[in-house]
């Protein structure tokens, strides 16, 4: 089988891959040790390690809530705008699919550049960088791959990116996975019909307890004439719903524990008063308790007089309550859980 590139080629300027790590000092630490000199960039949410034999560039992006696999994506540096095109034209022609984006602020850079997804469903990156920057930038997360690990330790994961068509079914048994991630999935118009489809997949692929996780640029207000065409890589976002639009479909389909894990003190556009931010939101799968199972007494600390969960228990400053073990641990890594003393 021939080849694409001839051992003569200079059509490739270097390797680039990404790395996802819980401690960017740590790791920081250890790959200056171990590549025998210091990132070429260190900033509180980036690190790059350029080397020049072998011709490699690392980048990497710190994850605090890193649930096994580091690997963040692939890439391929270009010498100039002509290889870049050179190469994307071969694919295409070849009938495989790529998403280009043109003047991308990213990675404290300014890039052109395609992404490409193999058969395995690794990201690839091919870019060529047009200048630095001092600031991050925005892009979309490049898709997190997991590790070869023991199936055991493996959590059961699928994903969208706002680049990928909408499934007909999501490609998994009925509540068999720990996770749905949506990364931008709201970024395109979806007719009712379509997201009712979505979320009724979402839901079935859950097993009692499995977490839905989204990803998703969010509006202050509607817009009056229309989204924006949006600058650099968020160009490809052609709808933002609303802050609150996402979170009462997850509400209302039956999720619980909802709670927005992230939203921008800080908007990232705003456009004729309309403020954009970035948004991370999380709900849970959970199961209703059968009748005469375990029971849990816990203790609310505060600040509140008192609060009331999505299951309906009332928990009141001080006193003990009683609820369900099942709803408890289905909740139990839930940032809310440090406001409570657990009895029994």
């Amino acid at each position: 089988m021939p080849s694409v590139f001839t051992p003569s080629d200079t059509s490739i300027d270097k390797f680039h891959f990404g790395l996802n790590v819980a401690s960017l000092q740590r790791s920081v630490d250890f790959y200056s040790l171990f590549f025998g000199l210091p990132p070429c960039k260190f900033l509180d949410d980036y690190a790059k390690f350029e080397l020049r034999d072998p011709p490699l560039v690392m980048s990497l992006l710190p994850n605090s809530q890193l649930r096994g696999g580091t690997l963040s994506h692939l890439g391929l540096r270009m010498p100039d705008g002509a290889a870049l095109v050179d190469m994307q034209r071969r694919l295409e022609e070849g009938g495989v699919r790529t998403e280009r984006e043109d003047g991308v602020e990213c990675c404290y850079a300014r890039q052109t550049k395609f992404w490409v997804t193999d058969p395995d469903l690794n990201l690839w990156e091919v870019y060529v960088v047009a200048g630095d920057l001092q600031y991050h930038g925005i892009d979309l997360p490049p898709r997190v791959v997991e590790p070869p690990v023991a199936a055991a330790a493996i959590k059961k994961i699928w994903e969208h990116r706002l680049t990928q068509p909408l499934p007909d079914r999501i490609p998994h048994e009925t509540a068999t996975l720990d996770e749905v991630r949506l990364e931008g999935t709201f970024g395109h118009e979806r007719t009712p019909q379509e997201l009712e489809a979505l979320w009724h997949e979402v839901w079935r692929v859950l097993r009692p307890g499995g977490k839905v996780h989204v990803h998703n640029l969010v509006a202050s207000w509607q817009f009056a004439n229309g989204v924006p065409t949006l600058p650099g890589p968020a160009a490809v976002i052609k709808h933002v719903p609303l802050e609150n639009e996402i979170l009462h479909d997850l509400e209302r389909i039956g999720f619980q524990g909802v709670k927005y894990d992230k939203l921008g003190d800080q908007p990232c556009f705003t456009f004729e008063g309309v403020e954009m931010r970035e948004m991370r939101l999380s709900g849970t799968k959970t199961s209703v308790a059968s009748p005469g199972g375990r029971q849990r007494t816990v203790i609310y600390r505060g600040p509140f007089e008192r609060v009331t969960d999505d299951a309906g228990n009332v928990y009141t400053r001080g006193e003990r309550q009683t609820v369900a073990d099942e709803w408890w641990q289905s909740l139990e890594d839930a940032a809310f859980l440090n406001q409570f003393e657990t009895i029994a």
